[in-house]
């Protein structure tokens, strides 16, 4: 696989879905899935929204496992003033993980985090691990799974996604990552690669 690949020659304004996936199918194996429940309800990222549909969904095949990419649409929720929001198209990526985390949410930490953590301890930090601690926000259920989990083949695969803006929710075996904005080719292959990665790297 390329050091992911050379996006400067991408279009990150490609939202088709058959254009993406051509794209995708420049780097990796992709085929599409037969009828899954992904059960995507599980997951707080979509608390926002009313409705959340699945498109299509297509595997990215790894040596050990696959991934997958999803294409949604969700409706949000009524804004305040009680009116309808336009409905939203996302792209996300999912992978089945061997360990059980827990519920696990992990973003970049803003500096209210930091602020927040002085006063009230919520996060998992890493004491040999510092760097990952001090980039990424990580909110668990079960601090024993997570910390069995979140070893440091997952810490460096994460540490390298490579979208400033972005969540990876677990839920037990099942991760997601990706966030509400439009979906577009280059998001779409830096998803690939970390789930592809995360699928290769992690037992």
């Amino acid at each position: 696989m390329s050091s992911l690949l050379d996006t400067a020659q991408i279009q990150s304004t490609v939202t088709d879905i058959a254009d993406i996936l051509a794209s995708l199918k420049q780097e990796f194996r992709i085929e599409q899935t037969g009828h899954i429940d992904f059960n995507l309800g599980q997951f707080s990222v979509f608390k926002n929204y009313t409705d959340v549909n699945l498109l299509s969904s297509h595997a990215v095949k790894n040596k050990n496992n696959d991934s997958y990419i999803l294409f949604t649409e969700a409706r949000p929720k009524l804004n305040d003033h009680g009116k309808a929001m336009p409905i939203e198209q996302h792209v996300w990526a999912l992978a089945y993980l061997k360990h059980d985390f827990g519920r696990v949410l992990i973003r970049r930490e803003t500096l209210v985090d930091k602020i927040k953590e002085l006063i009230h301890p919520v996060e998992l930090d890493f004491a040999e691990d510092k760097a990952f601690s001090d980039t990424f926000y990580m909110l668990v259920s079960d601090r024993q799974k997570a910390v069995s989990g979140a070893n440091r083949n997952f810490r460096n695969v994460v540490m390298d996604v490579r979208l400033d803006d972005f969540v990876i929710e677990i839920v037990e075996h099942t991760l997601i990552i990706g966030n509400t904005k439009t979906r577009c080719a280059e998001k779409a292959l830096h998803l690939a690669e970390f789930v592809s990665r995360l699928c290769t790297t992690c037992d």
